[in-house]
């Protein structure tokens, strides 16, 4: 299956989830990544700001803001840009995303947690994202542990992953946690 495929499925599969049952497996999944030494042991971490289809940052970032060093993405171009999270400074950017303000970017030899958004998983720690590759660029020469997080209707059978493609190293959903490597 193609990944235009997945996503439209996946799409699909995600509206048919009620208020409910979204909150219900946000809390769950980020319950599960709390629980994670690798959480536990981060101070610095790369999070993502949901969009309304992604399982919900919010109630999580603002938990843990002022006891941990949160970063997020600002797209450049066709790369991210890593800036430190501020709630006074974000701004609607690039595909109605927030995104951070300001000219202090963070080196990524920094950050050691970053917790991955997708369209979909697989089992092995492959993902698809939206397409533009944003997360493979800036996942390529990362040492840090990576974590993709999802709604368990996100999980696909064995993704086919291109050349450029980087899995993550483990993967949350309500269900639970997969090792993926």
């Amino acid at each position: 299956m193609n990944k235009d495929t997945i996503r439209l499925r996946v799409k699909t599969r995600k509206s048919l989830l009620s208020d409910v049952e979204r909150s219900s497996a946000a809390d769950r999944v980020f319950a599960l990544l709390e629980s994670t030494a690798a959480f536990m042991m981060a101070d610095n971490i790369l999070l993502y700001h949901s969009l309304p289809d992604e399982l919900s940052t919010r109630e999580f970032i603002d938990r843990w803001h002022t006891r941990k060093h949160f970063y997020l993405p600002r797209v450049n171009g066709v790369n991210l840009d890593i800036l430190p999270y501020d709630r006074s400074r974000l701004h609607l950017g690039a595909f109605n995303i927030e995104e951070p303000d300001g000219d202090e970017t963070a080196d990524m030899a920094d950050i050691e947690l970053i917790v991955v958004p997708g369209v979909a998983y697989d089992r092995r720690g492959n993902r698809i994202g939206r397409g533009k590759g944003y997360y493979d660029r800036l996942l390529r020469d990362t040492r840090a542990v990576t974590i993709g997080v999802a709604y368990a209707c996100q999980l696909c059978d064995d993704i086919e992953p291109d050349d450029f493609d980087v899995p993550v190293h483990y993967v949350i959903t309500e269900q639970g946690i997969i090792k993926t490597r």
